[in-house]
């Protein structure tokens, strides 16, 4: 039976010879990643189900980064409690203040996951991996608890929407961009429990940044997975980062698409995702006269070394708007450290932005940057929905880290191609 790169994986896992769309299976997890908020949720399914020890201590993956440092009582709370139960399981992945990073952004930097994996995580964003040609999904909690109790989680094999990627970028132009005008195109329920699998000549001009930044979102168009193929990107990336060998999969010429789309790269401009979903895609030219008060540039979407170069090369002799405030979050500690080295840092302070520790932190409304009543902020994040990132009177744009920076030096929204 012919079958994609999603299917194979699954099959893989579920040690079956072939699967097919619809078909429920068992499958074993490479990794189960978990974070403090969704780690102390899976705490009482674990115990009331006898756990006692994990399945593998280093297969499950726990990472303290949405409110850590602590912001409140509460999740200092949550944070003593996942660090009792790491160290009580012993995990030899468990990442904590001082080196931890976003979860989305360390794992494959640590080589944690690689291409052929099958991996879950409590957390939504968990399809960031697929820009390693693996399969990975987000779970509930209470599925979490299970595969950390047994090593196995139930899946429905999705069908496959094909990606045909032609051409390559233009001036300030991402896979930010790309992902936007793709969920813009078919709508946030669009690849409603499918998986996006992206293909054509245009892979091979995405970078792995692009890439896991079109992975991270394919949640916002309602898919199950994100994945790219193998190619030499991939192994270089995997190559430098791995910690493991790792299984190639390909998806047969004759597998079967619920869909095939096209996309070419070349006609690709700065984009933004307007008020109240990542759906309501504009061109960052036609958004005239909107001003922002605050500017975050970090998330597991767009906090990546290439991210913080394209926006320190946007701001470098320039000056934040004097209503601006602009907080730029690298993912993780080493992506920090090479910022610094590069300069990126220093320029970001002189321009009058201000440098986060790693931390979801404003994206989800947690802390680092809770917006007020009326106000607005232009981000590269993932989500903007009503309340998203702090007041539920208070709005938030997507963009990409140009576009962000861009509208930091304005304070309006900016093609970042005007300056």
């Amino acid at each position: 039976m012919e079958m994609t790169i999603t299917e194979k994986i699954l099959a893989a896992h579920a040690r079956l010879a072939s699967v097919r769309p619809g078909q429920l299976i068992q499958a074993a997890v490479d990794i189960a990643l978990a974070n403090d908020i969704t780690l102390p949720l899976a705490l009482k399914p674990f115990r009331e189900a006898g756990g006692v020890k994990v399945f593998d201590r280093e297969k499950v993956v726990v990472v303290l980064d949405h409110f850590n440092p602590a912001q409140s009582i509460d999740s200092a709370m949550m944070l003593v409690r996942s660090r009792d139960f790491a160290n009580e399981m012993g995990l030899v992945n468990f990442f904590d203040l001082g080196s931890m990073g976003i979860e989305h952004a360390l794992l494959p930097e640590l080589g944690i996951v690689g291409p052929g994996d099958l991996v879950i995580g409590a957390d939504s964003h968990t399809c960031t991996y697929g820009a390693l040609s693996a399969f990975s999904a987000g779970v509930g909690s209470t599925d979490f608890a299970a595969a950390m109790l047994t090593g196995k989680c139930w899946f429905k094999v999705p069908e496959s929407i094909r990606f045909e990627l032609s051409g390559s970028f233009g001036s300030w132009v991402s896979g930010k961009d790309l992902i936007l005008r793709i969920i813009g195109d078919i709508g946030v329920d669009g690849a409603l429990y499918h998986a996006m699998e992206f293909a054509g000549e245009g892979v091979s001009s995405l970078t792995m940044a692009d890439r896991l930044t079109v992975a991270n979102m394919a949640i916002e168009a309602g898919a199950k997975n994100g994945i790219f193929p193998f190619d030499p990107t991939t192994k270089a990336y995997a190559d430098l980062h791995g910690r493991r060998p790792y299984v190639v999969y390909e998806s047969d010429k004759d597998a079967q698409y619920a869909r095939d789309i096209r996309v070419c790269l070349d006609e690709l401009e700065p984009l933004v995702a307007l008020p109240f979903s990542p759906e309501n895609v504009r061109p960052a030219s036609e958004v005239k006269d909107m001003k922002v008060d605050q500017v975050v540039i970090g998330s597991c979407t767009n906090g990546r070394i290439d991210d913080l170069r394209i926006a320190a090369s946007i701001l470098r002799g320039k000056k934040v708007a004097t209503h601006v405030r602009l907080i730029v979050i690298p993912a993780t500690q080493s992506i920090t450290v090479q910022a610094i080295r590069e300069g990126i840092i220093e320029t970001i302070i002189e321009a009058g932005g201000v440098v986060s520790t790693p931390t979801c932190g404003p994206c989800l409304g947690g802390h680092m940057g809770i917006l007020a009543r009326g106000e607005r902020a232009i981000s590269t994040t993932n989500r903007n929905f009503v309340g998203r990132m702090g007041h539920p009177e208070s709005e938030v744009v997507l963009s990409s880290p140009a576009v962000a920076a861009a509208s930091a030096v304005t304070g309006v929204v900016t093609d970042p191609r005007v300056l």
